[in-house]
């Protein structure tokens, strides 16, 4: 186990097991040579073909200080993610959730989209995980491909470190359609989560990022982040996914919290008019929320009163559903020890720690995933 060197939380941890678990650590590659060579001989020439993010942030995506030595992208350099981000905070596992430029989900050739998730999943396993048993894995699939996707969960779901299936925010259908079970079917299988992050929307063959269409810049298309876990998420529940999945655990990250409560009660209270239009639900949409879904903490939400915060944590029921993310090196990142306002030590181990070991099925010995 790491060295606890953090000046930060003190309640964790005392039985000498886990302290701090960081959903969302973004590793990327210095050239994109690396993840081409594992393509496929025919799409070599072709290299990387993604759509990019329509929208710039004027300051940069990066923290200044997370370039490496050299100069170059920050998360390129995985011995630095170790010294200065496990190391120094005493993270005990950093979960890996990728480029955020790789937009498969948008891009309308599905064969290529396959041929590159393999490749990034190979390069994940093959030089990424193996640097620190800390490192958890996030496997790349070609959304638009359910079937191939399944294939690919299969083959690179069985590594140790690998634990969650990343989907793109932006989908050209919601996520709760049949078309997509292959994906959760096979995840539960492996026994891993699905992680919903923001990628792809408003790219390529995606719907727009937002209810109202295409964002003016990048201000309001960051605002409304939430907005599109909230339509992924109300599908999932409508059309049946937990149900049919009762052991599938999915966690939406880099989209805020805020937002958790109101989705809940209103869901309930349409539920309990409306629940005709979906018989298969068996309960209230909040528990199955409570019980098999994660929301992360980054961006941390900052209220204009500091109690406002701990009614907000109360309300989405925080010790069950959030977990804690730094979204390491981007701009807007938070900090693992001042990145979250105080709670009292059963909630800050709930949300550092213990539910995301539940959302992963994590040992307390890293070691032990070998």
């Amino acid at each position: 186990m790491a060295e606890r060197t953090h000046p930060g939380f003190e309640g964790a941890g005392a039985d000498g097991e886990l302290t701090l678990i960081d959903a969302d650590v973004h590793q990327r590659w210095a050239d994109e040579s690396e993840i081409v060579q594992y393509l496929p001989e025919r799409y070599r020439d072709d290299g990387l073909v993604l759509p990019t993010l329509l929208y710039r942030n004027p300051g940069g995506y990066f923290k200044d200080d997370e370039f490496t030595d050299d100069g170059g992208t920050p998360g390129s350099d995985l011995e630095k993610i170790v010294d200065d981000h496990l190391d120094r905070y005493g993270i005990d596992y950093a979960m890996f959730t990728g480029n955020s430029w790789l937009n498969l989900g948008a891009v309308p050739n599905r064969d290529y989209a396959g041929a590159v998730a393999e490749a990034y999943n190979r390069w994940l396993i093959e030089e990424c995980l193996s640097v620190d048993e800390r490192f958890l894995g996030s496997i790349f699939v070609p959304v638009r491909d359910p079937d191939r996707a399944a294939e690919l969960i299969g083959e690179y779901g069985e590594h140790p470190q690998v634990r969650q299936v990343m989907l793109p925010g932006g989908s050209e259908v919601p996520y709760g359609r049949p078309q997509y079970w292959p994906i959760y079917e096979a995840a539960q299988e492996q026994n891993l989560a699905v992680a919903v992050h923001p990628f792809s929307e408003g790219h390529g063959v995606s719907n727009p990022p937002t209810g109202a269409g295409h964002p003016n810049n990048y201000i309001e298309w960051h605002t409304l982040l939430g907005t599109i876990f909230m339509g992924q998420l109300a599908s999932m529940i409508t059309e049946g996914v937990f149900v049919e999945y009762p052991e599938l655990r999915v966690a939406f990250i880099e989209g805020g919290y805020g937002w958790v409560p109101h989705f809940m009660w209103r869901m309930d209270k349409n539920w309990k008019g409306l629940r005709s239009q979906v018989p298969w639900l068996e309960k209230p949409p909040s528990e199955y929320i409570r019980e098999q879904v994660w929301f992360a903490s980054q961006p941390v939400e900052e209220p204009e009163r500091p109690d406002h915060h701990s009614h907000l944590m109360e309300m989405m029921h925080a010790e069950e559903t959030l977990i804690f993310a730094s979204d390491y090196p981007h701009w807007d990142g938070d900090s693992p020890v001042w990145g979250l306002p105080p709670m009292d030590d059963g909630l800050e181990r709930a949300v550092r720690y213990e539910n995301a070991q539940r959302l992963w099925d994590l040992p307390a010995d890293p070691g032990d995933l070998a």
